[in-house]
């Protein structure tokens, strides 16, 4: 969220950041320069008035001491106490109207990051590894599933309805070990430390990672959640959403609280379900579990010092990076254009995986630098050491290291062999109970 002094400030460059993301100013803020005029005018009518009544009030003191008559000076008191709670309620009502409006309007994309409206506009700035060559006709990963027997989205659509996935057996254990290989790397050597956060959380949550109110339609939510109210900014503490991504809980473990600038940068992980109700992606991807209803994921999070955030940020996306290598699995890094860029992301890196089985590179991770936004919605400050040091915003960064079912599917793709079996890397062999070989199961 932004600072309405900033924006006040600075709104010629808001809007032309809006702009670049292909964003109408004026749907997002209204008329932002006559509600804030309105609202710091009753502000400072409201303390003309204050100031009229503690003068009065002082006047009709002295006059009781001297056992004057104060009637007059007390009927003017009583009737600027009606007029102050009319203010009051004026500003009040003004300045939630325009903190809405602020909570709707995505943060600001840096300098660096390339004008564009779509993914067509995305800049590759890397590229690794060599793509595999077959000499037989590669299969996208749901007919090697199916057919070996570890795959099966027929069954999973009788259970929950369209877009889950059943596991079975090997496919199952698959799952399993890369999530238990993705946190050991992430915590024995690139120094995370391992989090069990809750699968559901309350409205507050969602508002200071950036999912609400702008995006209630794209999440789940239990009964006692209120879509309609969270989506007008008003959030209850008692109602529950299930998590988009772990980043949400992650992130707001420190919502209200000052941190020590001693303890940063804090890098945590997590492996946690994430639900999505894909609202906006209807009739995309239908096939295979590109894009699920539930997934499983090994997020990555990190709150840092402002000055820091850029190295850190490499860092992370390095990460997530090394998780591809190691698998030996072909990517590229792109930098995101300004209008695909995510809504609270000032710089984002997506990490894209390719898939010989569908010939093409798909998003694996999502590595994005969010600076003091998230920061600033959920109140994470940082304290700088020292008896006089002020306390800040402070910055977060975080990215997927790595979806794990989009993992397991770029391994079918890539280790597929020509008679339909799948060779298990051999990193994830420990893991797997020493199976090399995926072939056909029967359940």
């Amino acid at each position: 969220m932004h600072d309405i002094g900033f924006v006040r400030s600075n709104l010629d460059l808001v809007e032309a950041k809006l702009r670049a993301r292909g964003a109408d100013p004026a749907a997002l803020l209204g008329d932002f320069r006559s509600l804030d005029l309105r609202r710091r005018e009753a502000i400072r009518e409201a303390e003309t008035l204050k100031a009229r009544r503690n003068e009065l009030s002082e006047q009709v003191g002295q006059l009781k001491r001297q056992k004057q008559d104060a009637t007059a000076l007390m009927d003017e008191t009583r009737a600027l106490k009606d007029k102050l709670d009319d203010l009051d309620k004026t500003a009040t009502a003004l300045d939630d109207e325009l903190r809405l409006s602020l909570s709707r309007v995505p943060n600001l994309t840096r300098d660096e990051v390339p004008a564009g409206k779509s993914e067509a506009d995305n800049v590759t700035v890397k590229e690794w590894g060599a793509k595999r060559s077959f000499d037989f006709e590669a299969k996208p990963h749901w007919e090697l599933g199916e057919q070996l027997g570890i795959l099966d989205q027929d069954r999973a659509a009788k259970l929950s309805g369209a877009r889950f996935a059943v596991y079975f057996g090997p496919g199952a254990r698959l799952e399993r070990a890369l999530a238990g290989f993705m946190l050991d790397l992430h915590t024995e050597k690139h120094g995370y430390t391992e989090v069990l956060p809750p699968f559901m959380v309350n409205s507050k949550s969602l508002f200071g990672t950036g999912q609400l109110p702008k995006f209630a339609e794209d999440l789940f939510r239990t009964s006692d959640a209120d879509a309609e109210s969270a989506a007008n900014g008003e959030f209850k503490d008692a109602d529950h959403w299930l998590i988009p991504t772990a980043e949400v809980p992650v992130t707001n473990l420190y919502r209200d609280e000052i941190l020590d600038e001693t303890r940063l940068p804090i890098a945590f992980t997590a492996y946690t379900p994430c639900f999505r109700a894909e609202a906006g992606a209807a009739g995309k991807d239908t096939r295979g579990i590109i894009r699920q209803h539930q997934f499983q994921k090994v997020e990555l999070v990190k709150f840092v010092k402002p000055e820091d955030s850029d190295t850190e940020h490499e860092k992370l996306t390095r990460d997530a990076e090394e998780i591809l290598e190691l698998l030996d699995l072909p990517y590229r890094r792109v930098l995101l254009c300004a209008g695909d860029t995510g809504f609270s992301a000032a710089k984002t890196y997506d990490l894209e995986v390719w898939l010989p089985g569908q010939g093409l590179y798909r998003e694996i991770s999502s590595c994005s630098n969010f600076e003091s936004f998230q920061a600033r919605r959920a109140n994470i400050r940082y304290r700088a050491s020292g008896p006089k040091g002020k306390s800040e915003f402070l910055h977060t960064i975080n990215g997927s290291g790595l979806a794990v079912g989009r993992t397991w599917l770029a391994i079918l793709e890539n280790y597929q062999q020509a008679d339909g079996s799948v060779v298990v890397p051999e990193i994830l062999r420990p893991y797997m109970g020493g199976l090399t070989t995926i072939n056909k199961q029967n359940f």
